[in-house]
């Protein structure tokens, strides 16, 4: 079996052409990557290297051997990745979703065996991620369809256009998507599937879009845009402490405004997982 050690140096040195750029670049001397290479052909009983004074090429089966290399490189650390993984669903519930709401209900639940993504998922590859066991529970705006997957109904969120004071719409107890046509928003970019939406159904609107929070609370906090919050925004601390006395909070009727969630998670796991979803759903339906 060959060390990974010797397929990294490989596939280093196959894009960086030279020794001292492959030394460089992994953090070792010359020497040891000369070593390397001589040990790799001598495991592999095969010749992967011309050798000429003052310089070292790969020859056309070391190429391809470092080609497999990588490939075998990819594998290796995915192995690693998702037995991890596996065993951490064996002892904890780790929770993903595909919008910020859900979490935010699910971090009221007090449990040590929790553990969360705080990254939203991408609206793709959801069914292998469960299957694969990366989480142990996926939030959804619709459940996943697989043999080996069961899903529980948790609650709805509603979107929610907060508006200047001033702005004639404020007045109303409700707008459209087509009333909010041809304004400006600053908009938190890491709100998942809630951004398609908006793009998509305000397609005339001005998005200023923020990676960080703070940046997005400064101006928000000294301007007069417009921002988009749910019926789920305020049990985030941040948005309690952060609420605008001069912007009013107007529902947005649209049905696609409002999302209806769901936990996906192997149906094996349905016994262990009960009292939690349990949990979770008295949780929302206070919010309801």
């Amino acid at each position: 079996m060959i060390d990974n050690y010797l397929l990294e140096e490989l596939v280093a040195f196959n894009k960086y052409q030279t020794l001292a750029k492959t030394a460089k670049h992994l953090g070792l001397s010359q020497p040891a990557i000369t070593r390397g290479t001589k040990k790799l052909e001598q495991e592999l009983n095969l010749k992967l290297f011309d050798r000429q004074p003052n310089k070292i090429t790969l020859n056309e089966t070391g190429r391809f051997a470092a080609e497999k290399a990588e490939k075998v490189l990819v594998v290796n650390r995915s192995f690693v990745s998702e037995v991890k993984s596996f065993n951490q669903n064996q002892t904890k519930v780790v929770i993903a979703s595909i919008a910020p709401g859900p979490l935010m209900i699910a971090k009221r639940i007090d449990d040590t065996n929790i553990q969360f993504e705080d990254k939203l998922l991408s609206d793709k590859n959801l069914n292998q991620l469960l299957i694969d066991q990366q989480y142990t529970i996926i939030f959804t705006n619709y459940p996943l369809q697989d043999k080996n997957i069961s899903n529980s109904y948790l609650g709805q969120e509603s979107l929610i256009a907060n508006l200047n004071e001033f702005t004639p719409l404020a007045n109303r107890n409700e707008v459209s998507f087509q009333d909010l046509q041809g304004m400006s928003f600053i908009v938190l970019r890491d709100i998942g599937i809630w951004r398609d939406l908006i793009q998509k159904k305000i397609p005339d609107a001005k998005f200023l879009y923020q990676n960080d929070r703070n940046n997005f609370d400064e101006i928000k906090n000294y301007s007069v845009f417009p921002y988009f919050t749910t019926n789920i925004s305020h049990l985030d601390p941040l948005w309690q402490k952060q609420e605008m006395a001069d912007r009013r909070p107007v529902k947005i009727s649209d049905e696609t405004a409002t999302m209806t969630f769901y936990a996906n998670y192997l149906g094996k796991n349905k016994k262990r997982l009960l009292p939690f979803i349990t949990s979770l759903q008295d949780e929302w339906a206070k919010i309801d």
